[in-house]
This record gives structure tokens, sequence and C-alpha cells, in this order.
């Protein structure tokens, strides 16, 4: 990959900071009253606060599992907020329509062979100068070495930082930011650490049992008392389009 400047690091163990991701998002831009774009919302928790803390003026959040997405449809009415079953590859809106684009650990779900497009296509729906913040996991630390056992990422992680370096060498974007982060996680005990990263529905997991058994005994190295904690990191890229 060509040089990039600034330069692009997929980890950096030093630069780590204790924080959430909705305070990287307070500290990196404003969505206030701006047209919002959110490319794999999951449970939407986040697509919420865009609305109601940072007050983006409308709100479209896409999903591609449908069983997802077909919860998100049920949730209370959000003001401003459309959910949409597709994914980043294929967005259908007209070119320059979102002043910011969000993929919030989404990046390394599209399909490797689909992330240029999928970059392509976030470039053309954004406005000139308009934002595209990506924050992913990245492949380091105690959390992600039970996570690898369940499903190892190394591979699409790689692919995802891989692709935003080429779309800034095919000048789509300008870096603006990189920033790491750790945030907290507490699990209770292992049949809630297993609901919420076993039982999915955006994933067949096909674990067989020596595999549960493996990743329990991994996970239950850092059970207390007061469940396990976890300090997960993360890597958030802001990019410019040009």
């Amino acid at each position: 990959m060509a040089s990039i400047s600034p330069p692009m690091q997929i980890n950096d163990p030093a630069a780590y900071r204790r924080r959430g991701e909705l305070e990287v998002i307070e500290d990196l831009l404003s969505v206030r009253g701006l047209k919002v774009l959110e490319l794999g919302c999951g449970a939407a928790w986040i697509t919420r606060e865009l609305v109601t803390r940072f007050g983006a003026a409308q709100v479209t959040a896409t999903e591609v599992d449908a069983i997802q997405h077909a919860k998100n449809l049920a949730l209370a009415a959000l003001p401003a907020v459309e959910f949409r079953a597709g994914g980043a590859e294929s967005i259908a809106d007209p070119d320059a329509f979102y002043d910011r684009v969000f993929m919030f650990k989404s990046l390394h779900h599209v399909p490797v062979e689909l992330m240029d497009r999928a970059l392509g296509e976030i470039h053309r729906v954004l406005t000139p100068g308009g934002l595209l913040y990506v924050s992913e996991p990245v492949y380091w630390g105690d959390f992600n070495e039970i996570m690898r056992l369940i499903d190892d990422e190394r591979e699409v992680r790689a692919a995802a930082f891989a692709a935003l370096g080429r779309a800034i060498d095919r000048r789509l974007f300008r870096l603006e930011r990189e920033v790491f982060y750790e945030s907290e996680g507490v699990y209770p005990d292992w049949d809630s650490f297993a609901a919420r990263f076993i039982q999915v529905t955006h994933t067949e997991r096909n674990l067989d049992a020596a595999r549960l058994v493996d990743i329990r005994a991994a996970f239950e190295r850092h059970l207390t008392p007061d469940g396990a904690r976890f300090f997960k990191p993360h890597r958030v890229d802001l990019l410019r389009r040009i």
C-alpha cells in the first residue's frame, strides 16, 4: 500500500485511552442539524443517540441481518430515523445526499471483495467535504483472545484496514484523525457472555461442543465475583471526502 500522510496504523498500543464510543464521537465531529447515514446499525442504540443526544436532523440506519432489521422496525418511534435493509456496497440514495456516514464495527463485516465498492458508494453519497467515521475492533488483547475462538477475524479486520488505505490512495478520502480507545465490557457470568456473542442472529456460529468448552474456559479465567471485566481495543479513522 502506498504511503499515507498522516500515517495510518492498524494498532498503536501506546495510544489507547479508556472511554466509550459516544465520547469519541463527541470529541471528533458534530452531526447537529445534519443528514446522517449509519451503515450496519445493529440493535440501533447508537442510532438513537445520534438523534437524541447529538441532534442529527435525519438518520438513515441500515442493517443486513433480517432478524435484527425486523426488531428495529418494531422499536418505539424514533424521530427522524428511517430503518432500511441493505449493505454498504449498494446504497439507495442519490449522490451527495449525506453530511456524515458512520460505520460502527461494520466495515469488516462487508464481504472482502465488496469493501472497495462499499467505500466508493460512501464517497458517492457523501457531500464534498463530508465525513466518514469508521470504528473497528482491534485484533489485540485479552478480549480478542476469547473472541478469536468464536470467530477469528484477523483477516477480515486487516482487509478492512487495507481497504481504507486504498480509498485514501485513490483520493476518495483524506485521513483527518486516527484515535485508539478501550471501552469497558463487564459480563456477570458465562450465560450473559454467550447470549451476547454466541447466540447471535447475524452470523451462523456452528461451534461444536469441544470448541464451546474451550471458549467457556477462556472466559471463566477472567471471571471474578463481580463478573468478567475487559477493556476492548478499538480504532477510529475519521476520513473527509475529497
